[in-house]
């Protein structure tokens, strides 16, 4: 039995994650791909169209872990930014609070 439409719903999954940057989903996805390819892999040897669809697998992994990568970086810059200004934004707050006719709570 031909494995690779299990494989390319794989693949497909694992592009719409990351594609969306849904990490959620990415993250369900690559947690269930092993043991998925540990089922297909046991019914026997892969057919040169299946080991084509696994490439594609492997290019949509790969796709992916960058995607995550790069929003991670994304993210690791605007903490680097927050962290920076701390202490202008304190400023900024505190001088609020300072003047007249200010309403704190």
């Amino acid at each position: 039995m031909d494995r690779t439409p299990a494989i390319e719903r794989l693949t497909a999954r694992l592009r719409d994650a990351g594609a969306r940057a849904d990490w959620d989903l990415l993250e369900l996805a690559v947690r269930e791909l092993v043991p998925q390819l540990q089922a297909l892999a046991a019914r026997g040897g892969w057919s040169a169209r299946e080991r084509a669809a696994l490439a594609s697998l492997r290019a949509a992994h790969d796709g992916a872990a960058q995607a995550s990568a790069e929003a991670a970086a994304g993210l690791q810059e605007l903490m680097d930014d927050l962290h920076d200004n701390q202490e202008g934004r304190m400023a900024y707050a505190l001088a609020g609070e300072l003047e007249p006719g200010s309403i704190t709570q």
